[in-house]
């Protein structure tokens, strides 16, 4: 990372800010890490916490991925691009289709674009859970988004740039996600809603998106989606764990929700294969030799017809290792 520069698009969302910090501790010597994004009141907030005073390294960009010139502007000697930049909640982008397909899909070609007419070498695009079997449009779109950084590959022509994508579950303590909600319900009004009885989730830590982000800006080869193995966990176990003694209604699923997610299809398994920490979903036709990566990672096809879904999953959440780390990694103060 000596003198290079990254650019997050997203950049102030709770991986960016996770990815921030885990950079400037870690990479002091990097040269520039530009935030980009589109909202200046979180981009006030974060200069906050990470002043160009104690950090002179970083830049903060407003800009909307929608917008390929301003993005072909703050590509401009840029290494490395992470693009968590997205429409993610699910319920909104069903009631607003057209604003969600603009940012999803047309803002991934616009990196692309912007990234292919710059001097970047190297593009970790953030999928989702969600885009795997899709049954709502933010999970298209998603899929959508995998497809065209996976075969960006195929255009790069002789530019020494690649592309990949890292896709995990739901992110403990991210905006928006059911653990920060019910417990500001408990506090609240002491009702914990549940859509219903027998969903199961995947579980990542911020750190563990991070650390896995920088796995794929360290070894991808261009085109892989990575999974991580990581534990599932109910939703009753969820709410036990926050509120034992909450009211917990039983309200409906919601619009284009899953009763449980899945990262790899039966379908997928065909290019499939184990690295060990991370399962590694390979594209059709490759720019490189399929044997000397099944060598360098001592990769292992994974059996055909696997799947890898929240239900079936052999790691578990339990009630106390929930309350653990929503102690560790939501809120310290956490008690039942």
């Amino acid at each position: 990372m000596k003198d290079k520069s990254i650019l997050i698009t997203g950049g102030t969302g709770s991986l960016g800010k996770a990815l921030t910090k885990h950079i400037l501790s870690n990479f002091p010597e990097i040269k520039r890490l530009v935030i980009f994004s589109r909202d200046e009141q979180k981009q006030f907030e974060m200069e906050q916490d990470f002043p160009n005073r104690v950090y002179p390294q970083i830049r903060y960009f407003i800009g909307d991925v929608r917008d390929q010139e301003r993005l072909e502007r703050a590509f401009t000697d840029i290494d490395y691009v992470i693009h968590a930049a997205a429409m993610k909640h699910v319920h909104i982008a069903e009631y607003n289709p057209d604003e969600c397909v603009k940012t999803n899909v047309g803002g991934a070609e616009n990196v692309i674009k912007a990234a292919l007419k710059s001097n970047v070498q190297h593009v970790v695009a953030l999928s989702t859970d969600k885009a795997c079997a899709p049954i709502n449009l933010y999970g298209a779109t998603k899929l959508t988004s995998d497809k065209l950084f996976v075969a960006a590959n195929n255009i790069r022509g002789k530019k020494n740039i690649k592309f990949s994508v890292v896709r995990y579950g739901n992110v403990m303590g991210s905006n928006g996600s059911v653990i920060p909600f019910f417990l500001k319900r408990k506090r609240t009004d002491g009702v914990l809603p549940i859509t219903v009885e027998s969903m199961t989730r995947f579980n990542i830590s911020l750190q563990g998106g991070v650390d896995m982000v920088m796995h794929a800006l360290e070894t991808a080869w261009g085109g892989e989606i990575f999974v991580p193995k990581i534990p599932s966990y109910r939703i009753m176990d969820v709410a036990e764990a926050i509120g034992p003694n909450c009211d917990k209604p039983i309200i409906g699923i919601r619009p284009g929700e899953k009763i449980h997610e899945e990262m790899i299809t039966s379908s997928d398994s065909f290019f499939t294969y184990d690295l060990g920490k991370y399962y590694a979903i390979l594209p059709q036709t490759t720019s490189w030799d399929l044997q000397e990566f099944i060598s360098a990672f001592d990769a292992k096809k994974v059996p055909e017809g696997f799947s890898y879904n929240s239900n079936n999953n052999e790691e578990w959440e339990s009630i106390e290792s929930l309350r653990q780390l929503i102690k560790e990694h939501v809120d310290p103060t956490f008690e039942v």
